[in-house]
C-alpha cells in the first residue's frame, strides 16, 4: 500500500495544553504510533477506504501521519482534528457526533471539538495518553478504523 508518511515533533498550530504530572504518563513510542496506523489502515482497505491516521500524544502532539495513497487531502487535516478533539474532549468524536445526532448543539460550541466519527482517546483509567484520528471514509468506516488502530495499543501495553 503507497502511502505517505509524515513524522512531526509538533502540531499544526494546535499547541500543546500538557500541564506537569506529579506521575509520569504513559509514552506512545513512534513504533506503537505506527503499528496502530498499520491496524487503521488495514481496517480502512477492508472497509474499502482511503485513510489518513493521525496519532497524537496527550498534548495533542502529532507523533504521526500516514495518508493512503488514494486518501483525499482533506481527511489530513480532519484526521487531525479528530485526534485533537478525542486527546482534549476526553472521549470519542464518535460520542460528540451522536450528541449532535440527539439535539445537543450546544457541542457545535466546543472549541476544537469536531463530532465527526474517527476520533479515539487512548485512555489509562481517567488519564488521556493520546488519540488516534482517521479520515478517508465515512464517520462509522474512520471510527472503526480508530478503534482498530486504538486496540493494538492496548494489545501492546499489556
Amino acid at each position: 500500500m503507497n502511502k505517505l508518511s509524515l513524522t512531526l515533533a509538533a502540531a499544526f498550530g494546535l499547541g500543546s495544553a500538557v500541564a506537569a504530572h506529579a506521575a509520569d504518563p504513559a509514552q506512545i513510542s513512534l513504533s506503537q504510533a505506527r503499528q496502530m496506523a498499520a491496524a487503521a489502515e488495514a481496517q480502512a482497505g477492508t472497509d474499502h477506504a482511503d485513510d489518513v491516521v493521525t496519532v497524537m500524544d496527550a498534548g495533542g502532539n502529532i507523533i504521526l501521519v500516514e495518508r493512503m495513497a488514494n486518501a483525499q487531502l482533506a481527511s489530513i487535516e480532519l484526521s487531525i482534528k479528530k485526534a485533537h478533539s478525542a486527546v482534549f474532549y476526553k472521549r470519542p468524536t464518535r460520542s460528540l457526533e451522536q450528541d449532535v445526532a440527539h439535539g445537543l448543539n450546544n457541542v457545535l460550541g466546543l472549541p476544537g471539538a469536531l463530532p465527526a466519527g474517527g476520533g479515539v482517546p487512548l485512555m489509562e483509567g481517567n488519564t488521556v495518553i493520546g488519540a488516534i484520528g482517521v479520515s478517508g471514509g465515512n464517520n462509522i468506516q474512520d471510527n472503526h478504523a480508530a478503534e482498530v488502530g486504538a486496540a493494538v495499543y492496548f494489545k501492546q501495553a499489556r
